[in-house]
């Protein structure tokens, strides 16, 4: 691997993350009543999202629909099989509760996406898109359902007003 494909790796990895922290940041400075802060927070997210998506782009890591769903399904499938049981584990056997329990509801809801990515990439492949439907996700655990809302989220327990519908 070249030096340079090493760095936009790193580059997008470090990117990204700093998109959720501030998004995180930003709600917690909005929650406090500090909203211009909070305003900030979400625009320099907004520009680190600018830069992890060049640096994507750069390594050719956007295909065409078909190539980003097997790689999104490459990804999922990964974590809930591979990545998520090994840091279960280690959250158990080290006794941290609350690493244990955002990794237990991740890797449950990383296998829901796996489904998900799945019956897109059946549907894509014989030249149509998903049918229509609302998609909500869980602001507890990330559980992502589509049609209804839920009365209550089947992977933390938390009542359906906590979930977010995607437009």
């Amino acid at each position: 691997m070249s030096k340079t494909l090493e760095n936009l790796q790193a580059a997008f990895a470090g990117e990204s993350q700093a998109n959720r922290k501030y998004l995180a940041f930003a709600e917690k400075a909005e929650a406090e009543g500090f909203k211009q802060i909070a305003r900030l927070f979400r625009a320099a997210a907004a520009a680190e999202t600018v830069h992890a998506h060049g640096h994507l782009k750069a390594m050719d890591g956007v295909g065409d629909t078909g190539a980003n769903l097997k790689s999104a399904i490459e990804g999922e499938g990964f974590e809930f099989k591979d990545m998520y049981p090994g840091f279960i584990a280690a959250a158990r056997e080290e006794g941290n509760k609350k690493a244990l329990r955002m990794f237990e509801w991740a890797n449950t809801v990383e296998e829901v996406h796996y489904g998900l990515y799945q019956e897109a990439l059946k549907t894509y492949e014989t030249g149509g898109d998903l049918p229509a439907a609302d998609i909500w996700v869980c602001s507890v655990c990330g559980n992502t359902v589509t049609g209804a809302c839920p009365d209550k989220c089947s992977v933390c327990g938390v009542p359906g007003g906590k979930f977010a519908k995607i437009d």
